[in-house]
């Protein structure tokens, strides 16, 4: 999921081959035999059961979520079983979603990423251990070593340290891919493979170390690798390919209850982490040839070992505060649990505020999958008819009201962000300077330069390479207030900038907002 959202299941994987042990005696367990063996028998003809239940379920949570349009398809024994669009693909305007509409699929974009990576793994272009800084000599975090050996995997994983969300803030603000990789190194790194911080240029440093292995660009080879393979001619990387379709779902934002057209999102510069787009037709024979163990069309196009290293945990993304607590995994750009009943299971969830809400699981064990695709902003509509089907197919029923729970759970995203959102404005402020005194141009390395700009009589702030404008309005003293760009925007973020006062005019300014890692400070030029 991508901008701050994400939605990560809990998660432990049995390896198929492992060991017992038993004091000082090591019992050997027969590859294949553990987790199948101790599941729980799935009841006679519960997936069949679940298929027939889908168009009541996905009515079910329509009404209750009022997403304005989604898709799902569902696989079994290696066949699409279920393939079907409800609701519309814009609100104010004609045209139903079907089984053929494209989607702005988010987060899911990751797993597919991994998925392009496992082929040039099985290939051996790369491998999952090698340094990234191998393929991009140019790259360099803050730490010298982590620079040096952080893996391909490592960075698929999230565990190179990387604050969560990193580069976010730059993609929000109009930077380019490139640039927001070489300024990743200005930020402080956590530990490293010993923390897990979920962020969209994790998964495209891994991509760009891919794709430059391969000598293609990133988008250029899942076309190539993957896409062509599967006939997967509805996918792409690119946003403008999503835009000429004519076919295609419209996100819809989620304000005062309800959900509005505001705009489109162009995850270009975060692709391999954000930016596919596809249809329920494409991504079921992704999902036939995950459940194959790599195979398509009688083809082995993934080694199952390299897809077994990518659908095995390497992180803990939620770790347990209680003995009774399930932690959640991740591997290479997979979530990775433990159903109840013994079987394991892949999948991911995606997200954009401005209007994207999807998820699919897979359970090999069980042969089956199942991806949902709507055009509204998360509001656990995707992963609630993912839940209960999934449930349904292995008990017989749901084991709880599903969309209540994730609904519950994600409505903190349309909480405002930033410092100043939800503050009383000061009954009795302090004056301002006079406002030439707080104009001119300030230098930030992360950031890039910004400039204080005065006309008829109000200030404005410039930032980032396109002259992104902000007014600013009156706070406080030297404290101004203004909305910052992205998804905070949408949640009616108020954020402050607060200028440092010199003799004559301002020395800098201090943005809360951007000032999580220590960067979003500015001096005067």
């Amino acid at each position: 999921m991508t901008h701050k959202l994400t939605l990560i299941a809990a998660a432990i994987l049995l390896t198929l081959s492992h060991a017992i042990h038993a004091g000082a005696q090591t019992i050997p367990i027969e590859p294949g035999l553990n987790p199948a063996a101790d599941a729980v028998a799935i009841p006679q003809g519960s997936r069949e059961r679940a298929v027939r239940a889908l168009p009541r379920l996905i009515e079910s949570i329509m009404q209750r979520s009022h997403v304005p349009g989604m898709a799902v398809a569902v696989v079994i024994d290696g066949k699409t079983v279920f393939a079907q669009g409800y609701g519309k693909r814009q609100v104010d305007k004609e045209g139903a979603v079907d089984a053929q509409t494209v989607f702005q699929i988010a987060s899911i974009s990751k797993s597919i990423s991994a998925t392009v990576a496992g082929i040039e793994v099985t290939q051996g272009v790369i491998s999952w251990d090698d340094p990234v800084s191998r393929y991009l000599p140019d790259f360099k975090l803050s730490n010298g070593y982590v620079t040096a050996h952080g893996t391909i995997g490592d960075f698929f994983a999230h565990r190179s340290g990387l604050p969560g969300t990193a580069g976010d803030d730059l993609e929000d603000l109009g930077f380019k891919r490139k640039t927001i990789i070489d300024r990743l190194r200005l930020l402080p790194l956590d530990a490293f493979r010993a923390s897990y911080h979920y962020a969209n240029f994790s998964t495209t440093i891994a991509a760009e170390a891919v794709a430059a292995a391969a000598k293609q660009p990133w988008e250029t080879l899942a076309e190539a690798q993957l896409f062509k393979p599967l006939g997967m001619t509805a996918t792409s990387y690119r946003f403008r390919d999503d835009a000429a379709r004519d076919n295609r779902a419209i996100l819809h934002a989620y304000q005062n209850g309800k959900f509005l057209p505001l705009g489109e999102r162009n995850a270009d510069q975060q692709a391999p982490a954000g930016g596919v787009s596809s249809n329920v037709i494409d991504l079921a024979e992704w999902l036939k040839l995950l459940l194959a163990n790599g195979q398509s069309h009688g083809k082995q196009l993934i080694a199952p070992d390299a897809l077994l290293l990518a659908l095995s945990p390497k992180s803990f993304s939620v770790r347990p505060h209680a003995m009774t607590d399930r932690p959640g995994s991740y591997g290479y750009g997979f979530n990775v649990g433990i159903e109840p009943d013994g079987r394991t299971s892949m999948g991911h969830s995606g997200a954009f505020l401005l209007g994207a809400g999807t998820a699919f699981k897979i359970v090999p064990s069980a042969g089956m999958g199942i991806v949902v695709l709507t055009n509204g902003a998360p509001v656990g509509a995707a992963e609630s008819v993912v839940a209960d089907f999934v449930d349904t197919a292995l008990y017989g029923k749901p084991g709880r009201d599903w969309f209540a729970a994730y609904n519950g759970a994600m409505l903190g995203f349309f909480a405002p962000q930033a410092d100043l959102s939800g503050q009383p404005r000061p009954d009795k402020p302090t004056s301002a300077r006079s406002l030439h005194q707080y104009t001119g141009t300030f230098d930030n390395a992360y950031y890039g330069p910004a400039a204080i700009q005065e006309t008829n009589g109000a200030l404005t702030l410039v930032l980032g390479p396109d002259g992104m404008k902000f007014p600013l309005e009156h706070w406080d003293g030297d404290t101004f207030a203004f909305a910052p760009a992205g998804e905070a925007e949408l949640v009616d973020s108020l954020a402050s900038i607060a200028f440092q006062p010199g003799s004559e005019q301002a020395n800098g300014f201090v943005i809360s907002f951007y000032d999580d890692n220590g960067l979003g400070r500015w001096a005067r030029r």
